[in-house]
């Protein structure tokens, strides 16, 4: 038996999660914001996919400078989305569907309307006076989101640290008083039953000694080598670790910019403090550092980093797998294609929920949702969308600049809930708070629902397929033909049984070469993404392809564009 099987404390292993944006997800109130009344009316709709827990995205109250990870108050509601008692009984509600409820702890900072922020700049001698990092004079830190990552503050004459924007400042982890906070925080959650938390850029909140300089290197990345990963980083953690070992949960963790060799160390051993952590490598298969410098896209990139972290975490770690959430754009719009919209949204799909770890889906993700595209970058609201556009590549033409942010925008993922093709996609009955996609009249859940075919209904039978066996959850993992670049194909494989997961990324019909050892076992088509009968509307391409009876028995046979298939083989 694998030595991952699950104990009392790893129930996440065997789970997969839904992540809600709140704020774009269902309005209940009527008031064009997505709130919790609205969630609680689509639970039923959570549990039917599949799922077993859900991760929300900051519900506190915030100004909304980042949209909730600039939290004034950690220990209620956002008035947008309701009261604690409405929380409550979405908790309860969850609960009694068999569904777990995970929190956002965002703890780097905080908003600058936070009590402890307003008492922190009257002066340093108050209580709250080293709860932040103030500095008589700047260093030449840059801030992830706007400008430089010091802010002057005329009413305490000093200089605040924001690594993220103006209105997020830091917090000093040093201070053992801030780190009490922390600890209370997650108790007042996790007291009132919530099951966990995704700690947010959780690998940035021990900020070296003296803060020293940083090295002039990529433009907003200037003084990350000294909070990255800071020197107290673990110290820090393991405190928030013993608080967690109180309850029956689970800590999810955050790391831009992380790498395998730093992500062990909180996942693994003695320093441990993480079950799952999200990296980001594979987010970055059609881009360079950040989605803003785009690069076309490359499965050779994107398979090397879903291999690098599935083999660096086989024996004594778990992954977390995703392919969206609310900091990226969306998938199809980016690794698939609007041509074979259905067929890329269910292959990508089957490209990471049969990976080993625990799945994550972002709201829309599973009805593929795609990017929105304003005429004008007034229309977005995400800060650092903004600041891309008027810091980076000036000399660039608006429009050009503008199709960055059409292909970089976290705002792609932020747009309302596409429920069906009533006005507004039926979000809400009044104007929503952000633009709709305009496509919802083709791409929403009710015309969906009841489509054998649809990638809703595929995301339903990969979550349950991987599910119903041991050897998807468990198994080994094992890419074939790497260097491939229009295919992704690997192995699970635990015992005596294997699942092979076939991936095409290509626009036309390629070319499948089965590992060696397969072509002449006994092979068993569990899924697919394809109809078994013609798909009338790719006759033109089906024509040339022999039926699936025949390339099962064959060595080399075709895949139709973005032809997802896993097969059972018998050893």
């Amino acid at each position: 038996m694998d030595n991952q099987r699950m104990s009392k404390k790893d129930w996440y292993k065997e789970m997969s999660f839904y992540q809600i944006w709140v704020r774009s997800f269902a309005d209940g109130n009527g008031d064009g914001i997505g709130d919790l009344i609205g969630v609680y009316n689509k639970l039923d709709y959570v549990k039917s996919l599949g799922v077993d827990g859900i991760w929300f995205s900051p519900i506190y109250p915030s100004p909304n400078a980042d949209y909730g990870y600039d939290i004034s108050d950690y220990r209620d509601i956002h008035p947008d989305f309701g009261t604690l008692e409405d929380f409550k009984k979405v908790l309860n509600k969850a609960h009694e569907l068999g569904l777990k409820v995970i929190m956002d702890l965002v703890v780097n900072h905080t908003s600058d309307e936070h009590r402890w922020f307003i008492e922190s700049r009257k002066g340093k001698d108050n209580p709250y006076s080293d709860y932040y990092i103030w500095r008589d004079e700047p260093n030449n830190w840059d801030s992830l989101f706007e400008g430089k990552a010091w802010e002057y503050d005329e009413v305490r004459e000093q200089y605040y640290l924001h690594i993220f924007a103006k209105k997020q400042p830091d917090l000093n982890m040093d201070n053992p008083k801030v780190r009490e906070e922390v600890k209370g925080i997650m108790r007042f959650w996790l007291d009132m039953g919530v099951d966990g938390f995704r700690e947010d850029v959780i690998n940035f909140i021990s900020k070296r000694e003296g803060l020293p300089d940083g090295i002039p290197l990529l433009p907003a990345a200037k003084g990350m080598n000294h909070y990255k990963d800071g020197p107290h980083i673990h110290e820090y953690m393991a405190e928030f670790r013993k608080v967690c070992q109180e309850y029956d949960c689970f800590q999810l963790g955050e790391g831009p910019m992380t790498t395998v060799k730093s992500a062990k160390k909180y996942l693994t051993g003695p320093t441990k403090s993480l079950d799952m952590m999200f990296s980001f490598d594979h987010m970055m298969a059609d881009c360079m550092l950040t989605e803003y410098i785009h690069r076309p896209f490359s499965l050779t990139k994107l398979k090397k980093a879903f291999s690098k972290w599935q083999y660096a975490l086989a024996d004594d770690g778990w992954n977390a797998l995703y392919l969206e959430n609310h900091d990226h754009p969306r998938i199809i719009s980016r690794y698939g294609s609007s041509i074979y919209w259905r067929e890329s949204g269910t292959m990508l799909a089957a490209s990471y929920i049969f990976q080993k770890g625990t799945p994550f889906i972002y709201q829309g993700q599973e009805i593929g949702m795609t990017n929105i595209r304003l005429a004008s970058i007034e229309q977005y609201v995400d800060v650092s969308s903004k600041n891309n556009y008027y810091s980076y590549h000036l000399k660039e033409d608006p429009e050009r600049r503008l199709h960055r942010i059409h292909l970089s925008s976290r705002d792609s993922a932020r747009t309302p809930m596409q429920w069906d093709d009533s006005e507004n996609a039926g979000f809400s009955k009044a104007r929503p708070w952000f633009y709709v996609n305009p496509n919802y009249k083709r791409i929403n859940v009710a015309s969906q629902e009841n489509d054998e075919y649809s990638i809703l209904n595929f995301y339903r039978r990969c979550l349950k397929l991987r599910k119903s066996s041991q050897t998807l959850l468990y198994g080994k993992y094992k890419e074939y033909n790497r260097k491939d670049k229009n295919i992704y194909m690997y192995e699970r494989a635990l015992d005596d049984e294997v699942y092979l997961i076939v991936c095409s990324f290509a626009g036309v019909p390629v070319r499948l070469h089965l590992p060696d050892k397969y072509v002449s076992k006994k092979k068993k088509l569990v899924l697919c993404n394809y109809p078994r009968k013609t798909d009338r509307t790719h006759e033109n391409i089906l024509q040339q392809i022999k039926d699936d009876a025949h390339l099962l028995e064959a060595r080399h046979g075709l895949l139709r564009p973005y032809e997802a298939r896993i097969y059972k083989i018998s050893k």
